[in-house]
């Protein structure tokens, strides 16, 4: 399993761009073959910082799907509409390579 998780803060000046443009980029980078689940999440504390995450079966799934002009074009867009855009790309612990759930 791989994640890719994205963090970024609405521009100020352009949160109706932002918020037309959101569903669209989502759609668009899903429609590319690779992703397993997204998630997107808000802060409790305010609503101006975003948090996503794209899960992949594995690294090469995600490379193929990164490298996709689609992908590239939907994240140049996202520039356009958010500040402080970070990406990071996380694998499976080594100790703990599947879920753990409490009390199963």
């Amino acid at each position: 399993m791989v994640l890719q998780v994205m963090k970024w803060d609405i521009h100020p000046g352009k949160r109706g761009a932002f918020i037309q443009w959101v569903k669209v980029g989502v759609e668009k980078a899903l429609s590319v073959p690779g992703v397993v689940e997204f998630r997107a999440y808000r802060s409790f504390i305010g609503d101006k910082q975003i948090v996503s995450t794209f899960e992949f079966e594995d690294e090469t799934t995600w490379l193929k799907w990164r490298s996709n002009a689609e992908v590239n074009k939907v994240l140049e867009e996202l520039y356009a509409v958010a500040l402080n855009v970070s990406i990071e790309v996380w694998g499976a612990s080594p100790v703990f390579p599947d879920p753990i759930r409490p009390g199963k």
